[in-house]
């Protein structure tokens, strides 16, 4: 009668290690989406800082010119961005699709 009751604590051991070791994976996987939407998000944001300081440059309003090119030698990520934007331009919805793994 004992070996029942111990294979039956050792059988609740082993499904009580199996959901907190399935828990534990799907914890670490929904933070990896949420780091990558994090990215995602800064690098549209540093973006369209850089659109609203260098604006000029593409003929919207923008700050007065002396502190667009006082900011300028500063803002080499935001101009890496926005160089690297040009190439989605044109399909922004795609874009967005990859970013957010939409299947």
């Amino acid at each position: 009668m004992k070996s029942g009751k111990k294979s039956f604590h050792e059988m609740a051991a082993k499904f009580k290690q199996g959901v907190v070791s399935m828990w534990e994976t799907a914890d670490k996987v929904a933070r990896e989406k949420a780091v990558n939407a994090l990215e995602a998000e800064l690098g549209e944001l540093e973006n369209i800082f850089g659109i609203l300081v260098q604006g000029a440059f593409i003929g919207i309003p923008s700050p007065p010119m002396q502190i667009s090119l006082d900011l300028l030698p500063l803002m080499e990520q935001e101009l890496t961005i926005m160089i690297e934007k040009i190439e989605t331009a044109n399909e922004p919805i795609s874009h967005l699709f990859s970013v957010f793994d939409i299947s």
